[in-house]
């Protein structure tokens, strides 16, 4: 019965993931409730299986059919992927509970002017910094990449929104670049949990191929109703971000 529950959330998590991101939101949680007498790095590992299978099927369905900008994508994912293991290793340097307050005030921001711009990422726009994209992508992406390796939740946000508001990108061309980005960033962090062995098999394997089924429909609905349907579902998972990070900043002080 756990294993079907949680493969019911992975196949959940996939389909949002691959929409616009944040599926972690509805993947890690039942693994904590489900796994606690594991301890964390297996669960933090199991999860991270399951959705980088996901975000990389998402990532080639995306690329098949929506044409992806490889001249920006490339020093993004690269600029993530050193930012993001250098998050890693500050962990021990940084609390991460820090970024909380921080990531709240940016996530309420990033819904509001989504909200309030009816427009914002419906379709693809000159910006000042697209004429001259590569710095703009080299820094956005250094930073949410080093954000993703000390703390990680709502990374997918973060980049869909920077690729819509910094460089003019629709909603589909920026959830179809994030997902290889994050695809990068992900496999940095797989790679460690695999050499330190803290992936439990049984419930990973299964949960993957629901995260894969999951990205695979998420991809296939978003090229089918465009930009619109991937703005809402987008807000949906920030204020999903924003409850979660202001549950998580109210339970510190009780």
């Amino acid at each position: 019965m756990t294993l079907l529950i949680l493969c019911g959330f992975a196949l959940l998590a996939g389909f949002i993931d691959a929409v616009a991101g944040g599926g972690g939101l509805i993947q890690l949680p039942p693994l904590l409730i489900t796994q606690k007498e594991v301890a964390p790095a297996f669960i933090l590992g199991t999860n991270k299986f399951a959705a980088v299978t996901g975000t990389a099927t998402a990532a080639v369905s995306y690329n098949r059919r929506v044409k992806v900008n490889w001249r920006i994508v490339v020093p993004g994912m690269i600029s993530a992927a050193i930012c993001s293991w250098l998050g890693a290793r500050a962990v021990s340097l940084i609390r991460p509970e820090l970024f909380r307050p921080i990531m709240l005030v940016l996530i309420i921001a990033m819904a509001l002017y989504t909200f309030k711009r009816k427009d914002f990422g419906s379709a693809a726009r000159q910006t000042k910094a697209s004429l001259t994209p590569i710095p703009y992508v080299l820094g956005f992406c250094g930073l949410i990449g080093f954000y993703d390796g000390i703390f990680g939740p709502g990374t997918g946000s973060l980049l869909m929104f920077a690729f819509v508001g910094i460089l003019g990108f629709d909603f589909l061309q920026a959830s179809a670049t994030t997902k290889i980005i994050n695809v990068t960033t992900n496999v940095a962090a797989l790679v460690q949990f695999l050499g330190a062995g803290q992936i439990i098999w049984h419930l990973a394997v299964p949960m993957a191929v629901c995260n894969i089924l999951g990205g695979i429909i998420g991809s296939r609905m978003a090229m089918a109703k465009g930009s619109q349907f991937v703005r809402v579902v987008f807000l949906v998972v920030v204020v999903g971000v924003i409850l979660r990070y202001g549950y998580d900043i109210i339970q510190e002080f009780i």
